[in-house]
């Protein structure tokens, strides 16, 4: 049924996805160069020519033809290797609040940006892995997922659940049902006194962490024993809250578990360390009155933590998500062309917040950032 709903959807299977193309002057944009400079680097060869349209019109780049511009222009945004590797979780104690939109669209952006990215899938419903083109439990086994690495002693890197994508750049460890196994084991030998098992999944993560800038976790809606370990691993969260009644309160309940939480991990010697928290307006409607009232009270009380822009309600993400696929990756609109370019001013302004809080923790960052007023 899944592989029939997935036919249905005119979404690609994984190996066939096509990476996201731009225009010159896209490009030019995102790789810190004019156009000009781009074409007499490949008049004087430092670029290859580019590729031409029967009937003659240049083509569109690929993301792997921006980073090579990069590498050639000087312009790559990689930390320098004295910098930590920024781990975020984008986490809610409620589903369907957004969060695996938000994670996904967050690392397909720092991919586009040019930065080394992975996506660690830690839910066993999947949802990021399924954005990627996959039916979980069709294409994938358990073998393939974190559960090898999370069974004790099996593994000693994450290294053979990385899979390309097809954004350069931007490496994914997908998750499937099986997954679940693991939050009952860990759980079962935690109970035991195993505390050194919250540290499993954030010793996974450090055998990763020098290939990349970016390692985006998208953990399960609850605080079992895999959100904790996802909070355990991370340095740094972003928790999105639809500004409804619901949501919001069960933001709240959230919240208060998280502090106690963390408070009695902190007596075990296993706080977080969190190097920034922020909160994303996520699924707003501003014509709903409650819902204007709910995001000014959220931006009352989160102060600075909230991201300024919100992620509004669109039937672009909608459209999108029912081919299986994200905004970033159409080539066209899915509604209209009005629809997406707000769709992706929301998606860009909210990711592009988040961005200065990750090259924030840099020190390699820190002159740039104070040069273009952002730190």
């Amino acid at each position: 049924m899944l592989e029939k709903l997935r036919d249905s959807a005119r979404s690609a299977r994984a190996d066939d996805r096509r990476e996201p193309t731009f225009t010159i002057s896209k490009a030019a944009e995102l790789v810190g160069r004019t156009p000009a400079a781009i074409r007499d680097a490949e008049k004087d060869g430092r670029l290859p020519e580019p590729s031409r349209t029967d009937t003659n019109r240049r083509e569109r780049y690929t993301l792997a033809q921006l980073n090579d511009m990069r590498g050639v222009f000087g312009t790559r945004p990689y930390r320098a290797p004295t910098d930590p590797c920024c781990v975020v979780a984008v986490q809610n104690f409620k589903g369907g609040v957004g969060k695996s939109t938000v994670a996904v669209h967050l690392a397909q952006y720092l991919a586009i940006r040019g930065y080394r990215v992975a996506l660690v899938d830690c839910d066993s419903q999947a949802s990021a892995t399924t954005l990627f083109g996959y039916v979980p439990d069709l294409d994938l086994g358990e073998d393939d997922t974190l559960y090898p690495f999370l069974r004790e002693g099996e593994r000693s890197s994450l290294d053979y659940a990385l899979r390309k994508t097809h954004f350069d750049g931007l490496e994914l460890i997908p998750a499937n049902l099986r997954l679940f196994n693991s939050e009952y084991e860990l759980a079962a030998r935690m109970a035991r006194g195993s505390d050194g098992l919250l540290d499993r999944l954030k010793e996974g993560v450090e055998s990763i962490s020098d290939r990349f800038d970016v390692i985006v976790m998208d953990p399960p809606p609850a605080l079992g024993a895999i959100s904790l370990s996802v909070l355990r691993a991370a340095n740094a969260l972003v928790v999105p809250v639809p500004p409804t009644v619901m949501d919001f309160s069960s933001t709240a309940a959230f919240l208060s578990m998280l502090d106690e939480t963390i408070e009695q991990l902190a007596e075990r010697g296993l706080a977080p360390e969190l190097q920034f928290l922020r909160f994303v307006g996520s699924k707003v409607d501003e014509n709903k009155s409650m819902q204007k009232e709910l995001l000014h009270l959220m931006r009352t009380l989160f102060g600075h933590a909230m991201v300024r822009t919100p992620l509004k309600d669109s039937a672009e993400i909608d459209n999108a998500t029912a081919r299986l696929m994200t905004v970033y990756e159409l080539d066209g609109p899915a509604t209209s062309s009005a629809v997406r370019n707000r769709c992706l001013g929301y998606l860009d302004g909210v990711n592009a917040e988040i961005e200065v809080d990750i090259r924030s923790m840099w020190p390699s960052h820190q002159a740039a950032l104070r040069k273009a007023a952002l730190a």
